[in-house]
Order: C-alpha cells, then structure tokens, then sequence
C-alpha cells in the first residue's frame, strides 16, 4: 500500500496536479509519522492495516473540517477537504455496506459467545482485528449495541 502511494505521488507530480501531491504528501508524511512512533516503541513499520486506520483518521478529521466550514459559511474551504477526502478514498479499501456490517457484527458475536453489552469491547476488537479499514466503527458499534440488547 505504501508503494502505491509512493507511485501516485510520483504520477501526481509529472502531472503537476498540486491538490493531489499536496494530499498524498500529507498521507507519506502521516506513515512516517507513525514509523517513528513505532521504531521508538521497538515495533515494526507500518502495516497495510495500519495505514487503512491512518488514512481512516484522516478522513474522519477531514469531513469534521469540511463540516466546520460550511457552518462559518467558508464553502470553498469545505470544498478543499472535500476533494482531499475523494484523493484519500482512492486508497482506502472497498467499505463495507450496511448489510455486510451487520452481517459480520452478527459473526463475531456468534464466535465471541458475546450475551450482553458488557461483552461490547470484545465484539468491537474482534472486527477491529477482522475488518480494519473496510468498515466505519461507529456505526457498527451503534449495530452491536443494537444486537447485544
């Protein structure tokens, strides 16, 4: 993943298309971010996962910003965040859909043995584990909750 990246980069560059290496950097400069964290901590670089939860987060801040915008009435900042958010989502692995989600809460649990909503950490590191990337962990923790009621 992080090659792919690096290659969009370069694509972007002899394209000269300034949004996109301007995004793309920020997205290099976050992995690194995270490799120095973990070479401090004695852990390995960044793993494909890894980088889906980062660019996950990045999206999350972004749609935040762009939210923030539109309520101080600076619809052409929003609009930057926006495009920032398409370029981030060109990485990002395909999301799972609202049946899928429910679909694989309703497994984990089922594996997990979970009864009750004090088993609800569990069932959500489980999908963490199983699913990083490829689904929004808040709403799939308001469908355990729902399940585990």
């Amino acid at each position: 993943m992080r090659d792919t990246i690096a290659q969009a980069l370069n694509t972007a560059m002899k394209a000269q298309d300034k949004r996109r290496v301007s995004t793309l950097r920020l997205i290099m400069a976050a992995i690194k971010d995270r490799d120095i964290l973990n070479r401090g901590a004695g852990k390995e670089p960044v793993t494909d996962d890894e980088i889906s939860a980062i660019l996950a987060k990045m999206i999350k801040q972004r749609e935040e910003s762009a939210k923030l915008y539109e309520d101080g009435g600076r619809q052409e900042l929003a609009e930057q965040e926006r495009g920032e958010i398409a370029i981030i989502r060109d990485f990002m692995p395909i999301q799972m859909s609202e049946t899928e989600m429910r679909e694989a809460c309703s497994q984990v649990i089922k594996e997990i043995g979970a009864v009750g909503l004090r088993d609800m950490g569990k069932v959500m590191n489980a999908l963490k584990e199983k699913h990083a990337g490829q689904m929004d962990f808040s709403k799939a923790s308001a469908i355990v909750k729902q399940l585990l009621q």
